[in-house]
């Protein structure tokens, strides 16, 4: 597989993973219309590479907000990197860092802003399914699940220190749940010890959500080019010349849109910023009337655990399990089969009547991780090469925010201050110390993470 530490490509023209989500589209017949591969050189305003969430959001906006007609230029297919690969979780979130965290750090105002960039994100990404994008949305509602007993405590500090910092989070939108009031009600996790529930968190087909903004792009006069990997980007001045197999695209300003993906050495701007981290689903076979009955499985709420290696689950429209969690740590060890049957065996430790249940889909994907833990909207000291990057897990619903900041950043537009003086606009993301042994700090965190989920 594909490993952005390692490869200086992602490929060219390469098929979609053989996903659930890709399989559930029906690709042969509801892939979006595209502009073709870069056949030629061309001469244009704004270039995005990335046709993902952040870049297909980047040139929506720009279109319809700035009347800038950017070209879109993908490696392979729309959203063949993790804004295909997901979970589909619509979430309020703001990455691995607490608001707690935030607070303590930048104080409550800067911590409300973020809150408010997060809570914009979600509202962008119903309105643009509003306008007609099928991708499969299921009923709303959000779990964060303790998994020991001395976690419900921490869910219930968080809960209330959300209601009482968060003016838009009332009572009814924000409820404890106990153990038995979890299993009763919504499904009889046995690794449920409690819970919070939000209204607002949902699921969706997340391929089928970034077809619909290449759509909507393309409708506003955006340009998406796939099969087109930028194999260079050369700083001329006046302009930035991006090389692709088969044309040279001179473009004022670049968007790097590329996030996990984004190859080893790609760019200076970018370099030893990040760090990839495999992220494994499964899908299981549909489970019959008795074995969601045995399981209580009433609800298709998206659900969380409280682990530093987090697990998450839903329940799908076919009665399907979606059950994700880490995988490897290298791509050379993504297809092994052992991190998806390692997902298999933790979800019948939550559910001991499906211990006969088998996995139908297995896949991975790389998501971005920040050294601090935040996602970062910059750009160079001349404001013609910008990016958005380190989602730390939570970019389906924030990344459409940051292509929309991304848009008015290159369109110069001015920004509210509020909104220009949060850490997510106006500090670069932080440099990894020692940036060749990431791989290995990774590997002693998800030990430590294991000893700390067991027994901390």
């Amino acid at each position: 597989m594909y490993d952005p530490l390692h490869d200086k490509s992602p490929g060219c023209g390469v098929a979609y993973p053989k996903s659930y989500w890709a399989e559930n589209a029906d690709i042969q017949n509801n892939a979006p219309i595209s502009d073709g591969q870069v056949n030629q050189d061309l001469d244009v305003d704004v270039a995005i590479i990335g046709a993902g969430y952040t870049g297909l959001s980047c040139a929506l906006h720009l279109a319809r907000e700035h009347g800038i007609k950017a070209h879109v230029l993908e490696a392979n297919q729309t959203a063949w990197g993790c804004s295909g690969r997901n979970a589909g979780f619509i979430l309020k979130s703001s990455g691995r860092k607490s608001y707690s965290d935030m607070a303590k750090k930048w104080g409550e105002e800067v911590m409300r802003g973020i809150y408010d960039e997060m809570c914009s994100g979600v509202e962008t990404v119903k309105s643009l399914i509003g306008e007609g994008i099928d991708c499969d949305v299921q009923a709303r509602g959000f779990l964060k699940v303790a998994h020991k007993p001395s976690k419900l405590a921490e869910l219930i500090s968080q809960a209330e220190l959300q209601q009482k910092t968060f003016a838009g989070i009332k009572n009814s939108e924000l409820e404890v749940l106990t153990r038995n009031e979890v299993r009763q009600q919504y499904m009889d996790d046995k690794n449920a010890y409690g819970a919070i529930r939000y209204q607002d968190g949902f699921g969706l087909n997340p391929l089928k959500l970034a077809w619909g903004y290449q759509k909507l792009a393309r409708a506003a006069g955006a340009k998406v080019h796939t099969n087109s990997p930028v194999l260079n980007v050369i700083d001329e001045g006046q302009h930035q010349k991006l090389i692709t197999p088969q044309g040279i695209v001179k473009a004022k300003k670049v968007v790097i849109a590329t996030n996990g993906y984004t190859p080893k050495g790609f760019h200076s701007l970018t370099t030893d910023r990040t760090l990839p981290v495999l992220s494994q689903i499964i899908v299981t076979e549909p489970l019959s009337e008795q074995q969601l009955a045995e399981c209580n499985f009433l609800t298709s709420n998206v659900v969380m655990d409280t682990r530093a290696l987090k697990y998450y689950y839903r329940k799908l429209p076919d009665n399907r399990i979606l059950f994700g969690g880490r995988g490897a740590i290298t791509g050379k060890s993504a297809d092994d089969p052992y991190y998806a049957q390692r997902l298999l065996a933790v979800l019948k430790t939550s559910f001991p009547p499906l211990g006969s249940l088998k996995y139908q889909y297995a896949w991975s994907g790389w998501i971005c991780m920040a050294l601090d833990d935040m996602p970062h909207i910059y750009q160079n000291t001349q404001k013609n090469i910008f990016y958005s990057m380190g989602y730390c897990g939570s970019g389906v619903s924030f990344s459409v925010q940051a292509g929309k900041r991304l848009a008015e950043k290159v369109a110069e537009k001015v920004i509210d201050k509020k909104i220009a003086n949060l850490p997510l606009f106006n500090r670069e993301l932080p440099k990894f110390p020692f940036a060749p042994l990431r791989r290995v700090g990774q590997w002693g965190y998800f030990h430590y993470g294991k000893i700390k989920d067991e027994w901390l």
